[in-house]
């Protein structure tokens, strides 16, 4: 009678432990979940900073807790889902665009917004036990083919591969005016380096003089304008072409720790002050400062050329505000380094033409 009871007990313990593993796996299988939908461009720069400045550290602090089903507006399939997206959410005319993330009924768009809002999106849906896909008519296979299980259980979200696109082809025609800016630069230096004749204080004549306060001070206004996109995080106007948030957003908007603006600021403040020393100084002082405009206008050239060669080979996209700066600083060079040999002074002196008594 014991032996029966023991076994009766031993098999009601069995059957105890599978029902807990069992529960334990639906439990594990119904951890909350962030989901949203991403909506991007393979040559759009704003798309990338999300992709990778973004996502990865959200990945890695929340792994499969998050799930974000990747869409390529490029390819018919996902320009068609994208556009239901639009009818399902009523995304309005000026919020149009990539890069676009849906997150439950929230409708986030531009790198600026996405990294902003999604943090706290995400604790808010964790909490509340997780969120349901957005209702996009036409996702369902997509999430399917995106979002797999693993062996070990866990949901994971494997993005379709991307089409292999240079930085370049992220922004044809911004990236064409960077490297026309970057030939006309790169002339320049190779043309005044092989023109250069001493000596190097020769006065700055006529509109010459004039142009070296206006070029600079036009530089410092650009560079400070910069340098507050940099410092603030605000959105830059950029007009119809370029994208000049990828490039203040990206890791080459510093250097050596300090923002490209700030030096560009600094820069032209010195070539500003040094005019002013060589145009109300004398002495000693001007000479140096007319020696000093020719060196920094070369030095700063050769750091637009190093900048600009970044944009459409390395960042995929281009700051028209850089371009017009690096054109400034081309300017400045032109302007203040002395070519071929100095003019022949000729005097104007009276010449007596009177007859000379000859001797008698």
């Amino acid at each position: 009678m014991i032996r029966r009871n023991v076994s009766r007990w031993s098999l009601l313990g069995v059957a105890t432990l599978l029902l807990m593993f069992v529960f334990a796996g639906r439990v594990a299988a119904a951890d909350p979940a962030a989901r949203a939908v991403f909506f991007y461009s393979p040559s759009c720069p704003h798309c990338h900073t999300v992709m990778d400045e973004v996502f990865p550290p959200l990945q890695a602090r929340y792994g499969s807790q998050l799930q974000i089903v990747r869409i390529d507006v490029s390819q018919p399939a996902g320009q068609t889902l994208y556009q239901a997206a639009i009818t399902a959410f009523n995304i309005p005319d000026n919020r149009l665009g990539v890069p676009t993330m849906v997150f439950g009924e929230t409708v986030m768009v531009g790198s600026g917004e996405i990294p902003a809002m999604l943090p706290g999106l995400i604790e808010q849906a964790l909490a509340a036990g997780g969120n349901a896909w957005p209702t996009i008519p036409g996702i369902e296979p997509v999430i399917a083919a995106q979002v797999v299980t693993t062996e070990a259980g866990e949901v994971a979200v494997v993005p379709q591969p991307e089409p292999a696109v240079s930085p370049f082809q992220r922004d044809p025609l911004g990236n064409s005016i960077a490297v026309l800016m970057l030939l006309l630069m790169t002339v320049s230096v190779f043309v005044l380096g092989i023109t250069t004749r001493p000596p190097f204080d020769r006065p700055l004549l006529g509109w010459r003089n004039l142009a070296v306060p206006i070029l600079a001070v036009a530089g410092i206004i650009v560079s400070a304008y910069l340098a507050f996109v940099e410092v603030s995080g605000a959105e830059a106007v950029c007009g119809p072409v370029g994208d000049c948030n990828a490039v203040q957003q990206s890791v080459y908007a510093t250097f050596l720790g300090i923002p490209v603006g700030v030096l560009g600021v600094a820069g032209y403040a010195l070539f500003l002050i040094a005019w002013l020393v060589y145009r109300f100084g004398a002495g000693q002082a001007a000479h140096y400062a007319r020696l000093a405009m020719p060196l920094m206008a070369f030095g700063g050239t050769i750091f637009s050329i190093y900048l600009t060669f970044l944009e459409p080979f390395v960042i995929g996209a281009t700051c028209m505000w850089c371009i017009a700066s690096a054109a400034i600083m081309t300017g400045l060079l032109w302007v203040t380094t002395p070519r071929g040999a100095p003019p022949v002074q000729r005097g104007r002196g009276k010449v007596n033409r009177r007859p000379v008594a000859a001797n008698r």
